[in-house]
């Protein structure tokens, strides 16, 4: 089981994390309703309360938590299709 060892909240309900293997980059969370469990990140400071629980989690109060491991696989699922991206680039220009 993987665990965030820091954490960056940005702007725009992004958070910038690091993990104990290492990997480090963003994740997105604009696209989540705010409703439901997630109607407190209506109010932008409670999204600005993002912590690191005693697990190695990503969590808001006791109300919301996300799991070290799927955030690591949506970090290097982006860092994956970025690479793609450019390498797409790269290659059309050849």
């Amino acid at each position: 089981m993987r665990r965030i060892v820091e954490l960056r909240v940005l702007e725009n309900y992004r958070v910038w994390l690091r993990f104990d293997d290492g990997t480090a980059g963003e994740v997105e969370f604009a696209h989540k309703p705010h409703t439901g469990v997630y109607a407190p990140w209506r109010d932008y400071d409670f999204f600005r309360r993002a912590r690191i629980d005693a697990d190695g989690q990503l969590a808001w109060d006791d109300q919301l938590d996300f799991s070290a491991d799927s955030l690591w696989l949506r970090v290097n699922r982006t860092q994956s299709d970025q690479g793609e991206s450019e390498r797409d680039r790269s290659t059309a220009h050849a």
